[in-house]
C-alpha cells in the first residue's frame, strides 16, 4: 500500500469549519472530509495532516481534531499507521442525505428533538445545524447562504419579529426538500412534509382531561409574555376551553405584578415564570394544589419531583425528532400531528 502525502494547506483547502454552525466542530470536520472524498478531492491512501497540524490550520482544539479523526475511523473511512499518521482507507461509499437543520433556539426540549432526530436519521446523513435565536433576519440570511447545498431543510419556524413574512422565503425552497417541524406556518404552499403540534387543540384537550381537578377552582390564568415566540394558537385553545366550561379567565403578561388569590389556576409557558410563581406562592403561604393550582408547559424530570410534582402539559419531543427523520428516510410528503400529553400531579 502506497500512502500519498497530503500537504496541510492542500487538505485545508477542502475543509471548512463554520463558526456560525451549532453542529459540533468534530462533526463538521467529519462531514467535510466525507464531502471531499465524495467529490474526488480526497482519494484513497491520502495521508492526512497530523493532529497538531489540523488543530493549528483549522484553529480548533487538539481534542476536537482527534475526536474528528476517531469518528472517521469508527465509520471505516480513516485508519492510522504508527509513525506515519492518519490516512484515507475507504472511498467506496455515498451519503445520499445532506440535511440542514434550522432551530429557533436550543432549550432542553429542543435538544431532545435534536438528539432524537440525529439518532433516527443515522450516521450516513451529513447534518449541519444552525440556531437563529428567533431572529427572522438571521434566519433569512442563513437560509439564503445555504440554499443550494442540501437534500433537505428541516425548519422550526418560531420568530419574535418579522415572522409574518417567513412563509415567503420558505416557499422559495423546493417542497420535496422541506420538512417543517413543531409548528405549521400559514402561507406555506404546496405539498411538503411536517411533524407538528396542534397548539390550539392540544391545550384545549389537555385542560379537558384535567376538568375534574380544575372544577375545584374558579379562575384560570395563563402567563403569556409579550413579544413571545409562542404561537398565539395556544391562547385560542385556552379561550375556547374557558368559554366552553364557564371558567373566569385572564391572560397575564408578567407574573411579577399579578395579584394572586386562592381559587386560581396558573398555566405557565416559560421556566423563569414558573420559578417566580412558585416563589410568590410560598411567600404568600398559599398551598399549591389546594389554594392555587399550577400547570406547566413542557415535561421535564424535575417537574415530577418539585413540590411533590408539578402538573404538566407537553408534546412528545422525542417523537417530534423521530417523525421528522422518518419523513426524510422514507421520502414521505405527509403532515404528522404529534400527540400531546397531560401528566396530573399534586400541583393541581
Amino acid at each position: 500500500m502506497e500512502i500519498t502525502d497530503l500537504k496541510p494547506e492542500d487538505f485545508i483547502a477542502h475543509i471548512h469549519v463554520d463558526e456560525f454552525s451549532s453542529t459540533p466542530k468534530y462533526k463538521q470536520l467529519t462531514n467535510a472530509v466525507l464531502a471531499a472524498i465524495e467529490s474526488g478531492k480526497l482519494v484513497k491512501n491520502s495521508l492526512l495532516p497530523s493532529i497538531n497540524e489540523l488543530s493549528f490550520s483549522l484553529e480548533i482544539s487538539r481534542d476536537t481534531a482527534e475526536k474528528g479523526y476517531r469518528h472517521l475511523r469508527k465509520l471505516g473511512v480513516v485508519d492510522s499507521v504508527p509513525g506515519k499518521g492518519y490516512f484515507i482507507v475507504n472511498t467506496d461509499f455515498s451519503r445520499k442525505l445532506k440535511i440542514c437543520l434550522f432551530f429557533n433556539k436550543l432549550s432542553t426540549h429542543k435538544k431532545i428533538i435534536y438528539d432524537s432526530f440525529i439518532k433516527a436519521i443515522g450516521e450516513q446523513a451529513s447534518i449541519d445545524f444552525y440556531i437563529y435565536n428567533n431572529d427572522f433576519a438571521l434566519f433569512k440570511k442563513l437560509l439564503n447562504s445555504k440554499r443550494n447545498d442540501y437534500t433537505h431543510f428541516v425548519i422550526i419556524p418560531h420568530f419574535l419579529e418579522g415572522g409574518e413574512n417567513a412563509h415567503e422565503i420558505i416557499n422559495t425552497l423546493p417542497k420535496e426538500k422541506l420538512v417543517i417541524l413543531d409548528k405549521l406556518l400559514p402561507g406555506i404552499s404546496g405539498d411538503y412534509a411536517a411533524a407538528y403540534e396542534n397548539f390550539a387543540q392540544d391545550i384545549y384537550a389537555a385542560l379537558e382531561q384535567a376538568l375534574d381537578r380544575l372544577s375545584h377552582y374558579n379562575t384560570l390564568k395563563i402567563i403569556f409574555p409579550k413579544n413571545s415566540y409562542f404561537p398565539h394558537e395556544i391562547l385560542t385553545g385556552f379561550y375556547r376551553f374557558c368559554q366552553q366550561y364557564a371558567f373566569d379567565h385572564k391572560v397575564i403578561h408578567n407574573i411579577k405584578d399579578e395579584v394572586i388569590n386562592p381559587g386560581e389556576v396558573y398555566i405557565n409557558l416559560m421556566e423563569d415564570d414558573l420559578v417566580m410563581l412558585i416563589e410568590r406562592l410560598i411567600a404568600q403561604k398559599l398551598k399549591i394544589g389546594k389554594d392555587v393550582g399550577v400547570i406547566s408547559y413542557n415535561e421535564t424530570p424535575l417537574k415530577s419531583i418539585i413540590l411533590d410534582g408539578i402538573t404538566t402539559i407537553s408534546t412528545d419531543f422525542n417523537r417530534l425528532g423521530t417523525e421528522a427523520a422518518e419523513l426524510i428516510l422514507y421520502n414521505k410528503m405527509e403532515k404528522v400531528e404529534v400527540p400531546f400529553y397531560l401528566k396530573l400531579r399534586k400541583s393541581l
